[in-house]
Formats: C-alpha cells, structure tokens, sequence
C-alpha cells in the first residue's frame, strides 16, 4: 500500500462539510420536491382510500348534452335536478356549478333549493388579471338566500402541474371560505375530527379514491328523468358538476396525469369523502426536513469515519429504510406528509462521498501480466480526422457522389469540379460545415496547411440527410498538442494500465455483444447436441420466450412448440444438420409473421467441437409486398380495365352509326372515363402515401388543411342537398405532409356525403385531447355492418352496402386515409351502426406537446 499527500484527511469534518454545502445546493434546486412528489404519488396510488359510502356524482356527460342540449342550460332544468333529488330522498346536493349571472328562472331555482334545506353553492375568488383582483364572485342574491352554504371551488396545483390538496379553509378579502368538500360536511352534519374543524387558513393533501371514475356516478340527464335505481340516492351527498369533454374543468392527479384527468367535480367529492372518514393528510412545517438532515449530517460525519466500508454502506442503507419507514408510516398511518427526499440523499450520497475518501488515500499494487492485458486487440475504428484531406474527398465522392467538389491548399487548388474559388464562402471556424443551398464547404488544417474543401450536392430530398450526416463527421483534430496525464506514481500508473486494459476487454465484448444484436436477423448458437447456447434479442421478441429460459433449451424444441409440422419434422432438419454436415433453409411461422431460417454447421478452430448457427430472416414484409404486388395485378386486370373495355366498345358502336351519337351515349362514355380516372387516382394517390417519409414533413395547420377539405366537397354536398358543417375555431400545429392529410379528410368527408341521405348533416368537429390533434367526421348515412368493420381500411375491399347501392369504388379510399393516418403515427377509429350513420376520428401528434 502505498500513500501519497492529499489536501485533506478523512475526518468528519472533511465529510460533514462536503454533506453540508450539498444540503445547501439542493435547497435551490427542484429535485427534492420532484421525488417528494413522485414518493407521495406511488404511496397514495398504492394504498388509495376507500369511498365513502354515502357519495355520489351526478354527472353533466356527453350523454346528458346530447339529450339536453348545448350548454349552458336553462336553470329551470336545475331546478327540476334538485326536486327529482329531493324526491329521492337525498340528503345534501352540492353544486360544482357556478350562478354568478342572474336568470328569470332563479326563483325556481331558489324555491327548490329552500324546499330541500340541504344544498351547496360555489363560489369563485377572482384572478389576478379580473377588473377587481381580490374580490369573490357570489351566486345571484336569491340562489345564495336558497343556499344552505357557500363553499369555494378552487384546487390549486403544485409546482409539476398536479393536483393533489385543496384549501379545506381560504381566507380572502378578510373573510374564511371553506372548500366545497368541508361546507357539504358541515351542511351534512359531519363530525369534522381535530384541527379539521378549526376555522383558519388550512391546506390539505386529498387522497384520492382512484382514477376518474371511482366513485359511483350517475347522468344528469337519467336523474332528471327519473330513470334511476329507487333508493340509489337515498341519505347520499350529491355532487353535481360537468365531466364531459370540452368544459375546462379538468386537473391531472397522481392517478391520471395528463393522459386521463379527473373533473372538478370528482376531486371535491374525493375531498368529502377524506374529510369525513379522517383521512386529509395534514402538512408538516418544512423546518422538520431541515432538522431531520441536518442531525443526519451530523451522525454520519462522526460515525462513518471510524467505521469499515462494509459497515458504513450497511448503517447509510439502514438509514435510508428507516426514512422511508418514517414517511410510509407517517402518512398512512398518522396522515402527516413529510418531505424527506432532502434527508433522504444524505445516506445516499454519504456513503459513496466517504468510500471515494477512502480510495482517494489508498493505492493497491497490481498484478504485472495487467500490462500484456492492456496490450490486447483494440475496437475502435480509425478517426477520419486523422487522414489526409485528398483521402478524406476521395472518400466523399466514392459514398456520396457529389455533382461537383473542390479542394484547395493554401488557395492551390488540388482538384475541383463544377466548383470554383468565387464559391468558395468565408469561413468563420475551421472544421465546422458550412451548408449553402446544396453546396456544402469546411476548412481544415493540417500542421501548418489550410485546405479548403467543398462538394456540390444533388439539389433533392436527399440533401438536407446529407447535409445532417456531414455535420456529424469530425474532421477536424483538435488543436494544441495532446496532454500527457500520465500519473506520476507507479502505483497510480499500474492502475491507469488497469483501466486501459478493461476498458479494451470490455469494448471488445460489447462490440460483439452488440453486432449480434444489431444484426437485422434472429441468430442461435447451439451446441453438438442442437442445444441453444445463445440467441440474440430478436429470438427473444420473435419467439416471445425469455433469455433465461432459451439458453438451455433443444433447438429442435423451441422450433415444434412454435411451428409444428410433420413433413419435415424439426428434430430430423436439425439432427441432419449436425450428423451430415449439411446447410438447410426452410420457412418458419411465428405468431402470424413469415420467416426464413438457415441452418448452418460450424466447427470451433481449436477443437473437435462443432454445433448450429441458426440465421432466422423476417421476411413478413417481403410475403406483404408479394400480396399487395398480386393485389395490384389483380386490381389492374379487372377494375382498371373494365370501364376501358366498356369505353373502347362504345366507341366502336360509334363509329359504326356516327348519325346516331346521342347525348345518353356520350354520358356513359363520360361516366366511364371519369371512373378509370378515378381509378388511376386512387391507385396512385395510395402509392405515394405508402412512399410518404418524415423528410417530406413540415410544420402545418390541421384546422386550415380540414377548412381546405370543407371546401373542396362543399359543391358535391350543395348538389346532394348535404349540410356539411365544420366545428372548431382552435389552430393545431402538427408536423406532416399537408397535401396527403387534405387528401384523406377530402376522402371522409366525401364519402360521408355519399353515403348520406338528401337533406342530412355532415359534421367535422377539430379540436384538441391533450397532445393530440383530432378530427371526427360524423354522417346520418346508413351505418356500416359490425361484421364489416374489422375489414374496412383493407385495400381492393368494398362494402356489401356499398355494391348494393351502385356507389362503385376501387376499395383503395379508406386505405389511403389509414396509410397517411400511420405514416403521421396516429390513429384511426370507427364507430358506426347500421342505420345510424358512421363517425370516423383521426387523431395525430401535435407539433410541440408542451405549448
């Protein structure tokens, strides 16, 4: 062991104030209360609370706006809600709706409300930028005399855009306002426990139940019909608020996140239903966290010096449980919240900071034959910077066929073509690209030359990859000479060589490790009695078996449990292969996908051994591009040429009576030519969604590309008689290809209007769900069959309804919207029923998520 002079020792005061000022940086970052948050979110969605059984939600959904109309609606209709309720015998209603404008209904409304005695009122604290900031908006004079109490609406989010308390008291403008949630249980008459009754400011963790829809829920508009279980509210506390998309009133929770957030409504009833069975979680004052690290600082900077490495990881280790313990048990238990993500990286970081100590003052010797093992094969590739600018365009030209190049030294040129001097650009840095149009330049240096290089690309969609490609490549070295770090030490040299060495073993394993992995192919490697040594992850996810258990595994095993067969059987393929030495390739179906595996022998070089290589190729794309390429010939045979027989036929007639033309004749004619016409399009317009990539993407409105599409159909629904109606005003940024998008929403809409009677409505409703861009386009046609559906985006296919009806097709239209629709890595839905028209939605990724 050898030691050297370090600026410190490990003392507690070497690890204390390390520990310490870490303390301190993390209270100006975010990091501790993201995973305070993140603990609090596992442990609540792990043990959610159980519902109260006496809660209830009467839901304003899409179902209720459908049978009552467009919001806002009438309070008379309210009112009839709180007299069915009355009726039923529920105890206390509480309105998650706000009544700050008056209305000739509210005395009805009032009326009501007095008759039950029980009901609740929100109310709404003004924002920042209202004309009085402050102030609280009250329902009208006659619903707050009616109202049994007032209690604000109001969730606040944390920091990550998550809502997870609520102010069970807020105080505003010198006034207290409880929370929907504590007024219903001080109207129900609910005990509240402990501080919960206190009347001062008090914000609280809620614990949900679940997910948006945990709790029991009812429609709006069954309650006010009266199309409810008889004694379903009875003695309930009923929240009544919307749920349906479009109202705003949405907040993500640990539970949903973005992807499904929960109402207003949902969470207040959440809150009710904590605060009366004692489960808010009450939060502890942020001096505890302090205190609790810093003792933790102080016990770990005075024991873990004087401890073993072994003993100091197991007692930072104990520590860390001990924490979690303390914050399982405080909130599950107790219902306190206590961050301790601050106290809880202390261990953590402690016991690394102090075994680092360790290290830092001891040197182990090392084993000389390190030294041969550093002088092992290497993997890594030459640097292009590293050779000779010739070289370097000689190459270029080689792999990207340039139209033009230049190369200069010192202002000599050395080769040029299709470029000259005057092209030449300045260059503000050498080594980094300079891309004009499609002319692409860097300078390098070499020793004391300057070389001027340049390549004249081909002016298509191939450029700008090239361009990206070429500014990945370094090759330019760096400037200066090279720094010799080199420990002075023998003992810190020994130790370098060792990391060398391991370096180099371990870039040669992973270099194998990784060509078998990225090889487009499945690979196995049996032994000489056909048992699976290895197999790389594409025999893992093919075959759906897991590593542990293929290794081990009969080859001839794995094949029959997969893709049995008789004619050949798979042990006799695999034991030929062994005992005569012989290749074999045979086909292989796996989970409906088409492969090909060859067999192969192999002996190992320095030995008698000898097994199976097995090479397995997906060749279900190819089978594919085999069906569409038969479909396309089938589809060119008979579709395309049957209205071209039929025109050249009545050409002929024609032509053997030329007085006889007559308008009818001359109009099958025309309806011939425009349906070939309409084939050849259909047919191509199909081809180039399917060649459509990402390069041909940019940034577009898709409420603009379905205002195109309005009103390019427009003339043939007037002509119908259709009511084509587009809904939304919201501009959606997506990155596609605006042209083939216009195309598939022409497609809907056309045969929505097609398929529709005289007199109908056709509606495309634009609009927004969470990161998504969404169009659905509704039709009062005849439906599609249920046994249809599964079918329908299948090219060459065409409905029953349809060939029944005469609205001839190639079967190609509905395939190109699915084919655009996947190219944009979006979805499309279908929901129809026969006589009931159709509604097709298209939802695609929007642009930037985060605006």
């Amino acid at each position: 062991m050898t030691r050297y002079w370090l600026p410190f020792k490990n003392t507690p005061l070497s690890l204390g104030l390390p520990l310490l000022a870490l303390l301190l940086l993390l209270q100006f970052t975010s990091l501790p209360q993201r995973i305070d948050f993140w603990l609090y979110d596992t442990l609540v969605t792990r043990y959610p609370t159980p519902v109260a059984d006496n809660v209830a939600i009467i839901a304003i959904d899409e179902a209720s706006l459908s049978e009552l109309g467009r919001w806002p609606w009438p309070r008379g209709a309210h009112a009839g809600l709180v007299r069915q309720l009355d009726q039923a015998g529920t105890r206390t209603i509480v309105f998650d709706i706000l009544f700050p404008e008056a209305s000739e209904a509210d005395s009805d409304l009032a009326s009501a409300m007095a008759k039950h005695g029980r009901v609740v009122l929100p109310m709404h604290f003004s924002n920042a930028d209202d004309p009085e900031p402050g102030t609280s908006r009250l329902p009208t004079w006659h619903l707050t005399q009616a109202a049994a109490a007032l209690g604000h609406a109001h969730v606040e989010l944390d920091a990550d855009g998550l809502a997870r308390g609520v102010d069970l008291v807020k105080a505003r403008a010198g006034t207290l306002w409880p929370s929907l949630g504590r007024a219903a249980a001080e109207v129900n008459g609910t005990a509240l426990p402990g501080a919960f009754g206190e009347a001062k400011p008090m914000f609280v963790r809620v614990p949900l139940a679940g997910r948006a829809g945990t709790l029991p829920v009812y429609s709006y508009a069954d309650i006010l019909r009266g199309r409810y279980p008889t004694d379903a509210l009875r003695d309930k506390v009923v929240f009544v608020g919307a749920t349906a998309a479009g109202f705003g009133d949405i907040m993500p929770t640990p539970f949903s996140s973005l992807a499904t957030p929960m109402s207003g409504v949902e969470f207040h009833a959440n809150s009710y239903s904590a605060l009366s069975q004692n489960t808010l979680i009450r939060l502890l004052p942020g001096a505890i966290t302090l205190l609790l690290a810093g003792a933790l600082i102080a016990l770990l900077s005075l024991v873990l010096p004087r401890l073993r490495p072994g003993h100091s990881m197991m007692l930072c280790l104990l520590l860390t449980l001990g924490l979690i313990a303390l914050n399982m048990t405080l909130l599950l238990y107790v219902r306190l919240w206590l961050p301790i993500t601050l106290a809880l990286m202390i261990p953590l970081i402690a016991c690394p900071l102090s075994s680092a100590q360790r290290l830092a003052l001891t040197n182990h010797f090392l084993n000389r034959q390190m030294d041969e093992l550093g002088q092992g094969p290497r993997t890594s590739l030459p640097a292009p910077e590293r050779r000779h600018p010739p070289l370097i365009l000689e190459h270029l030209k080689t792999l990207l066929q340039p139209e033009g190049w230049w190369l200069s030294r010192n202002g000599q040129v050395l080769d040029a073509h299709g470029l000259t001097a005057a092209d030449q650009p300045p260059f503000p840095e050498a080594g980094r690209w300079i891309h004009l149009n499609n002319q692409s330049w860097i300078q390098l240096t070499r020793y004391d030359a300057i070389y001027s290089l340049g390549l004249s690309l081909p002016n298509d969609l191939s450029r700008e990859v090239i361009q990206l490609y070429l500014r990945r490549l370094t090759l330019n070295p760096e400037s200066g000479n090279p720094v010799d770090n080199a420990p002075r030490e023998a003992i810190s040299s020994r130790i370098d060589h060792v990391r060398r060495a391991i370096n180099q073993m371990r870039s040669m394993h992973q270099f194998i490790s990784r060509s078998f992995e990225r090889m487009p192919d499945g690979i196995i490697v049996t032994d000489e009695l056909g048992v699976i040594q290895f197999a790389n992850g594409h025999i893992e996810e093919w075959f759906g078996e897991p590593m542990p258990s293929l290794s081990g595994m009969p080859l001839a095993r794995l094949l029959e449990g997969h893709d049995p067969r008789e004619i050949p059987p798979w042990h006799e393929t695999v034991s030929e292969t062994l005992t005569m030495n012989q290749s074999r390739t045979v086909d292989l179906r796996i989970r409906g996908m088409d492969f090909l595996i060859h067999f192969a022998p192999f002996a190992l070089p320095d030995g008698d051994q000898n097994g199976i290589i097995a090479n397995i190729s997906n060749i279900s794309e190819l089978r594919e591009q085999q069906r569409q390429h038969r479909e396309a010939i089938d589809f060119i045979s008979h579709d395309v040429r049957s209205p071209l027989v039929s025109q050249l036929a009545l050409i002929e007639q024609m032509k053997r009576h030329p007085g006889e033309i007559d308008t009818p004749q001359l109009e099958q004619l025309g309806r011939l030519a425009r349906r070939s016409y309409q084939l050849a399009e259909e047919f191509v317009q199909l081809a180039r969604a399917e060649q459509l990539t990402e390069t041909r993407f940019y940034e577009c409105d898709f409420l603009a590309i379905v205002e195109n599409a309005r009103d390019s159909v427009s003339e043939q629904a007037l002509e119908k008689g259709i009511h084509l109606v587009l809904q939304g005003s919201e501009e959606l940024w997506l990155r596609g290809n605006a042209e083939l998008l216009e195309r598939a929403v022409i497609n809907l809409l056309t045969n929505a209007v097609q398929y529709s009677p005289p007199g109908a409505f056709v509606t495309a409703q634009v609009f927004r769900a969470g990161h998504q861009a969404c169009l659905t386009v509704t039709d009062e046609g005849s439906g599609i069959a249920e046994e249809e559906l599964p079918y329908l985006f299948d090219r060459y296919r065409r409905q029953k309804s349809s060939e029944l009806s005469g609205s001839r097709g190639a079967g190609l239209g509905l395939s190109f919207v699915h084919v655009v629709v996947e190219k944009h890595r979006g979805e499309i839905r279908v929901a129809s029923r026969l006589g009931e028209g159709s509604a097709f939605t298209i939802k695609l990724p929007v642009a930037n998520p985060l605006s």
